[in-house]
């Protein structure tokens, strides 16, 4: 445990790459197609959730939920 660091207010905290790798691997086994590109095109490729909308062509609020699940999702399984 020599190169993790503790914050009092989080716990353990992992550095970046191992955190990264988690996640890609959450993402690759857990999610949906369209949670893991909605997460990619938000993030990634920083589309507004406008744009996202309009390129999936669905509303804005399924946007947001597909979103909101997915990032659930991803926190729930990193949290083991």
């Amino acid at each position: 445990m020599r190169n993790i660091r503790f914050d009092s207010q989080i716990g353990l905290r992992l550095p970046r790459d191992i955190q990264l790798t988690r996640i890609r691997r959450v993402m690759d086994a857990e999610l949906t197609e369209c949670q893991r590109k909605t997460l990619y095109d938000y993030y990634f490729r920083q589309l507004t959730i406008t744009q996202i909308a309009r390129e999936q062509q669905v509303n804005k609020s399924t946007v947001c939920r597909t979103l909101h699940r997915a990032e659930d999702r991803i926190r729930r399984y990193l949290t083991y």
